[in-house]
């Protein structure tokens, strides 16, 4: 594909085969029957949604489920997530939440492992309108690891 402007070439680009090859990777993609919190969040821009469940044990999360509707970086997102949830706690999982947000919005380093493959996401930096949809699942994962442990007031996102 030849383009003078260069706007294909970067769609291209920012849909690299390794994101793609992530939607098709996505685990837990069934929700749990009683989970101890859940949390939807919505990227009003683009209408992304993503709802996860979990079950929290001793500060670790030990079942997760998730049901994404969102592009093709919400996706990839949400199965880097999946991949790397359990047996996290709300520490860990807030911090690759910050890494990320700075990865994304202030070109800081890749987050730490085991959350280091949202380094694949680099590419959409410069797509401002689509860092929300990449934020979605470890927003809510956060989030409702922190109202499972009785630390969140309400479940609104």
């Amino acid at each position: 594909m030849t383009d003078t402007t260069g706007g294909e070439t970067d769609l291209i680009k920012l849909y690299s085969q390794r994101i793609l090859a992530l939607t098709t990777e996505m685990p837990f993609t069934e929700r749990l029957e009683a989970p101890d919190a859940t949390v939807r969040r919505r990227a009003p821009l683009c209408g992304s949604t993503v709802t996860v469940d979990v079950t929290v044990s001793e500060g670790r999360v030990t079942g997760y489920g998730q049901d994404v509707k969102a592009c093709a970086l919400g996706q990839a997102a949400a199965a880097v997530v999946g991949q790397n949830v359990i047996g996290r706690s709300h520490a860990e999982l807030a911090r690759a939440r910050d890494e990320l947000r700075a990865m994304l919005a202030e070109n800081g380093p890749a987050p730490a492992a085991p959350f280091d493959e949202f380094e694949v996401l680099q590419a959409a930096r410069e797509y401002r309108n689509r860092h929300a949809s990449i934020l979605l699942a470890i927003e809510a994962v956060t989030q409702a690891v922190e109202e499972a442990e009785g630390g969140a007031q309400t479940a609104c996102g």
